[in-house]
C-alpha cells in the first residue's frame, strides 16, 4: 500500500441506517419532482391539443348605423367588450359591442344638466 492510497472504513451499523434513510428520502424526492414535471407536462399538452382542434370561427359582417350628424372619437377594446366613443350633436355617446360576435352590449349617454 502506498501513502495515496486512503482506507475507507466500513460505515457502522447507525451509518448506515442514516444512508440508508437518506437515500430513501432522496428517491421520495426525485419521485415528487418526476410527477409534478409530468403533470405540468400532461396539463400543456392537453391545452395545446385541445386549442387545435377548434374550427375557425365564422367571418361575420356587420354594419352598425350611426345616428344622423354622429362623429367617431375613439375606439377601444376593453376585455372582451369593443367600445366606440361617439360625438352626437355635442352629446358624447358610447356604445360597447361584444367583440366576438359584434352584437350590441350597451350604450351609454352622457349629457349637460340643464
Amino acid at each position: 500500500m502506498t501513502t495515496s492510497d486512503t482506507v475507507v472504513p466500513d460505515p457502522s451499523l447507525e451509518q448506515a441506517a442514516l444512508f440508508a434513510r437518506v437515500r430513501r428520502m432522496m428517491l421520495i424526492a426525485g419521485l415528487t419532482t418526476a410527477l409534478a414535471i409530468c403533470a405540468v407536462l400532461i396539463a400543456v399538452g392537453y391545452r395545446l391539443f385541445k386549442s387545435e382542434g377548434r374550427a375557425a370561427e365564422p367571418v361575420v359582417d356587420v354594419t352598425a348605423t350611426l345616428p344622423k350628424g354622429a362623429k367617431i372619437v375613439s375606439t377601444g377594446v376593453a376585455g372582451d367588450r369593443l367600445v366606440i366613443t361617439l360625438d352626437v350633436g355635442g352629446v358624447i355617446e358610447i356604445r360597447t359591442f361584444d367583440a366576438h360576435s359584434l352584437k350590441p352590449a350597451g350604450k351609454l349617454k352622457f349629457a349637460n344638466e340643464p
